[in-house]
């Protein structure tokens, strides 16, 4: 009877765990064995890959397609190992032994890591462990790659736009039309950026009819000459109701890029894209939709991220904050030239008034700002919160029913009846 000799641990480490790594660039780490008894090793053998994997059941065929992107495979050596063909390496407890790696990424366009419900993207380090008269031990450890799509070329900082029209008919009798335009101001964008919506809708038929906007993800798998589409909705907006024979206009209307991988267009087998949809729910009819493509990138326009953080800033500033001037620089105070023809007992009094009236100013005579413009952009509605029409995608909307979205602002500030601005003055 075979007697195995168990390991006490064995592992791969790399040196920056937290790493995402891109084409070119090398990838490091070690090793780390650790014995419960005196064994020898012949061999630690370590296998670097990327694939990109489709598989589905289609009927009774099963539909799957690999791609691969990486394989590296080397004999790892201590530094101290001797270099002979049968020389092996004798363990014993209490010791850890590490076996350094590194190797280079391929230069050029790799897969993105994804995992998707019929796919994924995925990279690893697999490290074996060669005993004599023992089974070969392995372990396994996962890194991230991330390819590098850049949104500051021509192409994706032009802007995007489409028109489209369709014309409504009830009972085979013509009723009108709805139109829209849109346009958005440059096709890439990144975690975080803020897409500026500029659109244009028209209903010229009897009903009413609701504007909305989506970033919408499309995950594409290829697989023996069979294709599979998965379309997911991640983020929306939308306006207010348009009647009959009226229009409406989108000026800047924002939808902010949430927190997503980057587009995989290299690819031959999966694809991972995305798009905004501006388009028009038409009760009793299909509705009116605009796809205009998007690249999610990992690097982001100056542009776009200065005017987003700094619309953020202000948007986060108290108006309890801001300094209230005091009378223009340079300008004379005319009570002060009357003081020298003035009894002192009149001057007192004056002086008290003026004093109190400077002071109570800020109280009295400004208006408080607006709510949404103290209230944070993070913890505003992406939506109106006037009533609109029911928004069920998969059935029929209906211009029968209307209900209120449901919304939750911050709390406003404390209640108090010391000025804050008061408190400035003394302080200072």
């Amino acid at each position: 009877m075979v007697m195995f000799k168990k390991i006490k641990s064995f592992e791969v480490v790399f040196n920056d765990p937290e790493k995402v790594y891109g084409s070119g660039e090398k990838v490091a780490g070690r090793v780390i064995v650790e014995v419960c008894e005196v064994s020898r090793v012949k061999a630690v053998r370590i296998l670097a890959c990327g694939v990109a994997k489709v598989l589905w059941l289609q009927g009774s065929q099963q539909c799957k397609q690999t791609s691969e992107y990486l394989r590296y495979e080397d004999t790892l050596l201590l530094e101290d190992q001797p270099t002979g063909e049968n020389e092996m390496v004798i363990m014993r407890p209490g010791n850890k032994y590490e076996y350094k790696f590194g190797f280079e990424l391929p230069q050029g366009p790799l897969g993105t890591s994804f995992k998707g419900k019929y796919g994924c993207v995925d990279y690893w380090v697999k490290a074996f462990l060669d005993r004599p008269s023992q089974p070969t031990q392995e372990t396994k450890k996962i890194f991230e790659v991330m390819d590098l799509v850049d949104v500051n070329t021509p192409d994706l900082m032009a802007p995007v736009s489409a028109k489209k029209e369709k014309k409504v008919s009830c009972m085979f009798i013509p009723d009108g039309q709805v139109s829209v335009s849109a346009r958005i101001d440059r096709k890439g964008f990144c975690e975080g950026d803020e897409i500026s919506i500029h659109a244009d809708f028209e209903n010229t038929c009897s009903r009413i009819v609701v504007p909305k906007a989506a970033i919408v993800a499309r995950h594409t798998y290829l697989a023996n000459g069979q294709t599979k589409v998965l379309t997911q909705k991640l983020s929306s907006v939308r306006g207010n109701h348009i009647i009959s024979g009226t229009c409406a206009s989108w000026r800047g209307k924002s939808l902010r890029v949430q927190k997503i991988r980057p587009s995989i267009l290299g690819c031959n087998i999966l694809r991972v894209e995305y798009s905004l949809l501006i388009y028009v729910s038409v009760p009793g009819s299909k509705k009116v939709i605009l796809d205009l493509p998007l690249v999610i990138g990992s690097r982001s326009g100056l542009s776009s991220r200065t005017s987003s953080m700094a619309s953020r800033t202000s948007s986060e500033m108290s108006w309890v904050d801001l300094n209230i001037p005091d009378t223009p620089e340079g300008e004379p105070d005319l009570i002060m030239s009357f003081f020298l023809f003035w009894p002192s007992w009149v001057c007192e009094i004056v002086m008290v008034r003026h004093f109190m009236a400077r002071l109570l100013m800020p109280v009295f005579f400004l208006a408080p700002p607006c709510y949404m413009d103290i209230i944070p952009e993070d913890h505003r509605l992406e939506s109106p919160t006037t009533p609109l029409l029911d928004d069920t995608d998969g059935s029929e909307d209906s211009p029968i029913f209307m209900y209120a979205p449901e919304f939750k602002f911050m709390p406003p500030p404390t209640y108090t009846e010391v000025d804050p601005c008061i408190l400035n003055n003394n302080v200072q």
